[in-house]
């Protein structure tokens, strides 16, 4: 018997092994094929030739964007901070022939800057370290064009080593504004020249500061000397930033943030992350949009018509960049100009409400502090943000949903709930889907449509009147693939 039992035990121990073994690599095959069925597309996605319709949607639809732009489109809210030598010439756009010791905030304040966007519900810093005029709020190695020959602190300041120490003291994350176009520089239009100079001012400000979260690189292409345009090295810019600060993102020319196309927050109605708009810093990208028949101001960028014509799409989100003031440097003039709490909720709602970040500038006056208008109106800004988030009638326990076109999910509220503010929400870390939407509620027992939109995105904020409402229902009128709702929610916004 143990012979027996010996026997069987040595053949069939080896054959189910193997069997097991089979079995595990056509599992194997089977979950690869399904991956490569359903997998994504991060931030850049080329459709195949002879590819129809309904197949680009179909991968556009798992297009989604880098762990970095997803971080930043959590934010919502970044803080920019125009402030140098044009905050005490009074212009808006230096032209590089100012003189460094006009440059003096005897009062300079990094500390109170900072207090005062985390109030208002800001979440990071952006700073113009060089504007157009080229004055460098850093003690560049590069040029004399910058505060070390000022008489700040007899030319030992930094305002970005302030700002930076500032920013990680109270949590804020921290960008760079550095302009390609420099006015002081008299070689401009020499490209070779002029790049190595400016990837030696990027690598300063990439080596020197620690951690950067965001660098806006921004400028224009203005003829240098003998009549040469200057062309940017984008490959070797590129590839400092990556190098120096993997994580950090790259707005305007850069590939990671787009900019909404204009400076008066009007969103769109179909804002789209996933757009076929090439960024300005690729290899023929004036090019290539012309051809495509796009800009920054185009109406779609990422709508299904735009789609049929494309050869790829980009996940390049949007930001909505506007001024506290009606200038972007701070003039004496406009203290009585400042936006009002009602102008910046209606910037607020037409950007982070229509699947856009706001970059809200605020400017540092001559003494190097934020006028107290502004101070009080981003607490004041805060306030209200905080105010309408602070009871959302859908219950938290609510669970996100993945709806195909037509259906639709009902969130009860509860008798006697009041509400203005509808909340949507796409998971975009699995793409950007819905392309339009309904929202309806139940008032004494009958269906009334609350209002309609095209894309949700991140996130999407429709207004409405004050009506009470027992229950509502949201309908994906139409969408890619299905939709991956993560979140609605309902609020009363104070009145203001």
């Amino acid at each position: 018997k143990l012979f027996i039992f010996t026997f069987i035990i040595t053949i069939i121990v080896p054959a189910v092994r193997i069997c097991y073994i089979i079995w595990c690599f056509l599992c194997v095959i089977s979950l690869s094929a399904e991956a490569q069925k359903g997998k994504y597309f991060e931030k850049n996605v080329r459709f195949p030739e002879k590819v129809t319709l309904e197949e680009k949607v179909e991968m556009a639809a798992r297009l989604v964007p880098t762990k970095q732009q997803l971080a930043w489109q959590q934010l919502e809210l970044t803080a920019f901070i125009h402030f140098g030598i044009n905050t005490f010439t009074g212009k808006e756009r230096g032209d590089g022939k100012e003189f460094p010791v006009m440059f003096n905030p005897i009062a300079l304040d990094a500390e109170q800057w900072v207090k005062a966007l985390k109030a208002g519900g800001l979440k990071s810093v952006v700073l113009t370290a060089k504007h157009y005029d080229g004055f460098c709020l850093w003690p560049t190695k590069t040029t004399r064009h910058a505060v070390t020959a000022s008489p700040w602190k007899n030319g030992k300041g930094d305002v970005v080593r302030e700002l930076k120490k500032a920013c990680d003291r109270n949590g804020m994350k921290f960008g760079i504004y550095l302009s390609l176009l420099d006015r002081n520089i008299s070689y401009c239009g020499d490209s070779p020249r002029y790049n190595e100079f400016f990837v030696k001012q990027l690598t300063e400000l990439l080596t020197e500061y620690g951690k950067i979260d965001e660098i806006w690189l921004d400028g224009t292409n203005e003829i240098g000397i003998d009549g040469k345009k200057q062309e940017y090295d984008w490959e070797l810019i590129l590839k400092t930033i990556h190098k120096l600060q993997p994580n950090a993102v790259t707005a305007f020319y850069g590939d990671d943030i787009r900019w909404s196309g204009n400076e008066s927050a009007g969103g769109r109605e179909a804002e789209w992350s996933s757009v076929a708009l090439v960024p300005g810093c690729y290899p023929d990208a004036i090019k290539r949009n012309e051809e495509m028949r796009l800009s920054v101001f185009s109406r779609d960028l990422g709508g299904k018509e735009i789609i049929d014509r494309a050869t790829e799409l980009f996940w390049y989100p949007s930001e909505v960049s506007v001024s506290i003031r009606p200038s972007w440097f701070y003039h004496e003039r406009e203290d009585s100009k400042v936006k009002s709490l009602s102008e910046l909720v209606k910037v607020y709602f037409q950007s982070v409400g229509c699947n856009s970040s706001l970059l809200l500038n605020v400017s540092p006056d001559k003494r190097g502090v934020l006028c107290e208008t502004d101070v009080t109106r981003l607490k004041e800004f805060g306030e209200y943000l905080e105010k309408m988030y602070a009871k959302d009638f859908v219950s938290r326990w609510a669970r996100a949903w993945t709806a195909r076109k037509g259906e639709s999910k009902e969130y009860t509220l509860g008798k006697g709930c009041t509400i203005n503010t509808i909340l949507l929400q796409e998971d975009i870390s699995r793409g950007q889907r819905v392309e339009s939407f309904t929202v309806e509620g139940l008032v004494n027992g009958t269906w009334q449509v609350l209002g309609k939109g095209g894309t949700i995105g991140y996130k999407r904020l429709l207004r409405i009147p004050d009506i009470a409402v027992e229950t509502i229902r949201i309908t994906i009128n139409d969408c890619r693939k299905e939709a991956n709702i993560s979140r609605v929610g309902a609020f009363l916004a104070p009145k203001i």
